[in-house]
């Protein structure tokens, strides 16, 4: 399929290597979820209002009892400490950006101009006026309620940026965001669970919308090969980009004594070029798009996944 930069058609990947960038995204919010729970989940029971209790109770043990991983140490400070719920909203944020760019995309490959993939009826719905129309509601919806994430963190913050030392009433006001955040993220995670799982794949159109312009890199990189700089391969491949434009004909219509013309290094293999398979395979490094280094993804995000929380 096509990969864009700018939105705009720019090398061939896999689909499998794009879903990976997204799921690459999404383990990473995996690895700061459970650096948050570990960093917010300490017990401020045994402060009192804000001096401490003078009980001599015994605070560690009462927070081991009760699954804490630690304690607030400071009194004055715990009473008022709310970073567990400004650190969750950061975190569902966060996690939401990603859920919404993840979204847009499947909105505009299920678009009628890419048609690279399709919602399950479930998922999407008709138009009101317009019958023949199939609406991604489910990703659109996913997208808006990430800026309701966003404005929840972003609201409590403000509410507690100018407050004095220990406890205010204004602290109330974390309750009802943090709940109706982690319902949100919640009920987004499993829509958009339900997207994937039913979503249907066209690979045709996926293929059909691949041009040779997409391939230019790949006469700069056959220079390189040949010892050419790539700044000099670089500036060659525009070239010949150039000759196809002039000419008005798709790039891989150029004739080898065309692209000679351009350039007298390229030889009869400079046809290899014009390979989409062979492009794609040739990006093996690990991160890349070839079938290795896709497999090699799939096993680091396994190994992430599997990790213990």
């Amino acid at each position: 399929m096509p990969g864009y930069t700018h939105l705009q058609k720019a090398q061939p990947v896999r689909w499998s290597h794009w879903l990976l960038s997204h799921t690459t995204a999404f383990a990473s919010e995996l690895e700061r979820l459970r650096e948050v729970i570990a960093r917010v989940n300490r017990s401020p029971l045994g402060c009192g209002a804000l001096a401490g209790n003078p009980f001599k109770i015994d605070r560690v043990a009462m927070a081991k009892e009760l699954g804490f991983d630690g304690l607030l140490y400071n009194s004055m400070n715990a009473v008022a400490d709310r970073d567990f719920v400004l650190e969750t909203m950061q975190w569902g944020s966060s996690f939401m950006l990603k859920i919404s760019r993840w979204a847009e995309d499947l909105i505009i490959y299920s678009s009628l101009e890419f048609g690279f993939v399709r919602l399950a009826d479930t998922y999407s719905t008709g138009s009101s006026l317009m019958p023949q129309k199939k609406n991604a509601d489910s990703l659109e919806l996913l997208r808006g309620k990430s800026g309701r994430a966003f404005g929840q963190m972003a609201g409590l913050f403000c509410t507690i940026k100018g407050l004095p030392t220990t406890y205010n009433k204004d602290l109330q006001e974390s309750v009802e965001p943090l709940l109706d955040h982690v319902k949100t993220v919640a009920d987004s995670m499993q829509i958009a669970t339900g997207v994937l799982s039913t979503l249907t794949i066209h690979p045709d159109k996926m293929l059909a919308a691949l041009a040779p312009e997409m391939l230019a890199t790949e006469f700069a990189d056959y220079l390189v090969r040949k010892g050419v700089p790539f700044r000099e391969g670089h500036h060659i491949s525009g070239r010949v980009v150039q000759l196809a434009e002039q000419n008005s004909v798709p790039m891989d219509k150029l004739t080898l004594g065309q692209l000679k013309e351009v350039d007298s290094r390229f030889g009869e293999d400079v046809q290899s070029c014009l390979d989409y398979e062979r492009a794609v395979e040739l990006k093996d490094a690990t991160g890349g798009t070839s079938k290795s280094a896709v497999k090699e993804q799939i096993a680091v995000l396994k190994k992430i996944l599997g990790a213990s929380p």
